[in-house]
């Protein structure tokens, strides 16, 4: 504590300050938030997911969601269910996590078994069928739109736009094309854009070490 002068101080209570609003204000906030972003979710959970904590809520920075959301990616289970518990965690603790869950899980839960009950008796209705597969183009155009937009966070990332570029068609490739089983994409290209990373990090940590050293040099 002895080298902290006031500007300091007022700076780590400005961040303070700035981390304290960075997220959800309340358990009841966190539960209706995820409650009503469950309920949009129609398929297209990503790009719902998305605007709602990045462009609405502010509660994540993109580039913040890009990381966390690629992490809840290769966890198992669901990608929104799993970004969900983290966010509750790194706010309210684990009683966050719990909230965050109950809040995707419990009213679409409810809504579910209604649909199933009343889907049961419409499913062989041809618009019924014809109403599900424009659905699906929705939902895709949704995805693209969102990947579009998660896209420019990448002039940010130590691999740069070209290298990060490559690893995306190589990963569609080999999930789209040749089938390849998502468990071996993760860990061969997945490991490679790790260490590639790591690398450029360190080449990019000791090129500024040396810069800040040459200019106190002079």
């Amino acid at each position: 504590m002895s080298n902290l002068t006031p500007n300091n101080l007022s700076d780590l209570q400005h961040f303070a300050s700035a981390r304290a609003h960075h997220g959800p204000k309340s358990r009841t906030d966190l539960f209706l938030s995820f409650t009503i972003l469950a309920l949009q979710g129609f398929g297209g959970v990503l790009a719902v997911v998305q605007r709602e904590l990045v462009e609405k809520k502010k509660w994540l920075t993109n580039e913040e969601f890009v990381e966390q959301w690629s992490v809840a990616q290769i966890l198992p289970g669901p990608n929104v269910i799993n970004l969900g518990v983290m966010i509750g965690q790194r706010t309210f603790g684990p009683s966050g996590a719990v909230t965050a869950l109950a809040g995707l899980l419990a009213v679409p839960l409810l809504l579910l078994l209604l649909l199933a009950a009343v889907y049961s008796g419409i499913s062989d209705l041809a618009w019924v069928q014809s109403a599900l597969k424009g659905m699906n183009s929705v939902v895709s155009g949704l995805i693209i739109a969102t990947a579009l937009k998660m896209a420019s966070t990448l002039s940010k990332n130590p691999l740069g736009i070209f290298l990060s570029a490559v690893l995306a068609v190589f990963t569609f490739s080999a999930v789209a094309l040749m089938h390849v089983p998502l468990l071996y994409v993760i860990l061969i290209l997945g490991g490679v854009s790790c260490i590639c990373a790591y690398r450029k990090t360190i080449t990019q940590d000791l090129a500024a070490q040396s810069a800040i050293s040459t200019k106190e040099g002079t």
